[in-house]
């Protein structure tokens, strides 16, 4: 009968928990990502619920009531469907499979998903295989994995599809080919960093959806691929670029996200080399984003647990041209002055002030205050530059 049923992935409700470590706010915040990591994977939200608990139970995630609920919607509407805000234990899944009969992606599976859309080269298709295979190894009796293409839809890509009596063996073995395969990428991709010879290397990094395509496009004048949705890039792209007489490389790298599975990073290893390699970080954030301040403390904790966390970096704060701010009436004596009625100004004065990196404001897009991001950048490029070759600094005496 299962078989009988059609995922129909177009239509998609959300699920998302408040409890004592994550407050209402918070868990508005993380379901309107998942909105957006939805809505890149090719989905529509129609319906989210969420419920307060003090801890997600063990075996259904929500209350037994509360997924009841979500079953009369889900079978009224005909949503295919149903993806949570937190990863699911394979308990989790399969109990909650049982209970709603219908698709169930968790926020992991999700991302992978997207992964699995966004990746183009060799490299990157590996990387998310083998990610994908790392997730779905003890969730091989998930009702949803037997699934064949044509049923398509949401986390349906890649590893997916794979028969639900398909063996745990074949599993673990097809993760040790790609693993073996990565291994020679990464062998390669070393190689080539290495045959780059000394020259400064300088990596954008940042959340994901922040422009960083679009300020590499801008720079070094090339067309790496742009799209306002998250992770449009996902392969690492090297260009060589050159500001007044210093030539240096300049990387864009796949976009950080909050709660980014942990199978990612760990397959991305030779996308987190280029970070770890280079001399220079710029950490580009999405300054019209409402929560970029969580923005930048994910980035920070996953450079720390890449051991990147104390490179020189610049703060590259983008999109100041979408920036806006709520006003306050001169006549109101009553509204307090909130982070949202900022200006950019206000936020200049700020722990922005007193970081303990230099930042720049800019607009990828309409090339505002790029040549103070470039000046700003080369002279953090031409101290590098001058440590490493320091018989070279008459070279730099006509741009004083």
């Amino acid at each position: 009968m299962i078989d009988q049923i059609e995922a129909i992935s177009e239509k998609v409700v959300l699920i998302g928990v408040i409890t004592q470590f994550q407050d209402e706010k918070k868990s508005k915040e993380y379901l309107d990502e998942l909105e957006f990591l939805t809505l890149t994977a090719g989905g529509v939200v129609i319906k989210r619920f969420v419920q307060r608990v003090d801890k997600p139970n063990p075996k259904t995630f929500l209350g037994i009531g509360k997924l009841e609920e979500v079953k009369q919607f889900i079978d009224a509407n005909e949503v295919g469907t149903a993806i949570f805000d937190d990863e699911l234990t394979p308990g989790q899944l399969r109990n909650i499979e049982k209970i709603l009969n219908c698709k169930i992606l968790d926020r992991t599976n999700l991302i992978l998903d997207i992964f699995a859309q966004r990746a183009q080269t060799s490299s990157a298709k590996t990387q998310v295989e083998l990610a994908q295979n790392q997730y779905i190894l003890p969730r091989l009796t998930k009702l949803w994995t037997h699934l064949d293409k044509q049923k398509g839809g949401i986390g349906m890509r890649g590893p997916g599809e794979t028969e639900i009596e398909t063996d745990r063996r074949i599993i673990r073995d097809k993760i040790g080919l790609l693993k073996k395969k990565l291994e020679t990428i990464d062998m390669q991709m070393a190689v080539q960093r290495k045959n780059r010879g000394k020259m400064v290397r300088v990596a954008l990094v940042g959340y994901t959806n922040v422009g960083k395509s679009t300020l590499m496009n801008v720079i070094s004048k090339s067309d790496v691929f742009a799209e306002n949705k998250l992770f449009a890039t996902l392969d690492t792209t090297v260009r060589k670029v050159v500001i007044k007489n210093i030539p240096f490389l300049m990387t864009d790298t796949v976009g950080f996200i909050r709660k980014l599975p942990t199978q990612l990073v760990e397959s991305f290893k030779s996308t987190l080399d280029e970070v770890r390699e280079a001399d220079l970080l710029l950490h580009v954030v999405d300054i019209s984003h409402p929560h970029f301040e969580d923005h930048i403390a994910s980035v920070n904790s996953i450079l720390l647990d890449i051991k990147c966390g104390d490179k020189p970096t610049l703060m590259v704060f983008n999109k100041i041209d979408a920036y806006e701010y709520e006003t306050i009436d001169e006549d109101d004596l009553i509204t307090e002055k909130t982070k949202e009625h900022y200006t950019l100004q206000d936020w200049k004065k700020t722990w922005m002030n007193d970081y303990d990196v230099e930042s720049i404001f800019i607009s990828a897009l309409n090339k505002d205050n790029l040549e103070d991001f470039k000046e700003k950048v080369y002279e953090e490029v031409k101290k590098i530059h001058i440590q490493r070759f320091p018989y070279n600094d008459f070279l730099f005496e006509e741009y004083q």
